[in-house]
């Protein structure tokens, strides 16, 4: 299983050009194998959407409901260890939600899918580049 950043995500459902060649092959190649989400991932599209910095052609609803049932797709859900974990990542900033990711990344001994530069150049989570 590989763990899907937010956006990336966002970007594959919504099949956005952002999204590179190089991102939907990793995405193809470990579909049979779980592309995790963390519940969290669906707090933070709801807020964009909220915000109007993410805009849908349906509900937000809507969108989530499709895209947790995309080929590969595991919600994967906030528990303990993650929520500690995510408050001790030693030199890492202070996005809780990009926290929250990285820890998930970290607990379920999965590499990380995303392009946000602050994530990639933590050492101390697997991603792949």
């Amino acid at each position: 299983m590989i763990i899907l950043d937010t956006h990336i995500w966002v970007w594959w459902v919504d099949d956005n050009s952002r999204l590179t060649t190089k991102y939907r092959k990793w995405i193809a190649e470990y579909q049979s194998q779980g592309l995790g989400v963390n519940i969290v991932s669906c707090w933070e599209v709801a807020k964009l959407v909220e915000k109007n910095r993410l805009v849908f052609s349906c509900s937000v609803n809507e969108w989530l409901e499709t895209a947790l049932v995309y080929p590969g797709v595991q919600l994967l859900n906030l528990t303990l260890p993650i929520v500690v974990d995510s408050t001790q990542l030693s030199g890492f900033h202070s996005d809780p939600f990009d926290q929250i990711i990285v820890a998930t990344a970290r607990n379920y001994r999965c590499p990380l899918l995303t392009v946000d530069a602050k994530i990639l150049s933590y050492p101390d989570v697997q991603t792949l580049k």
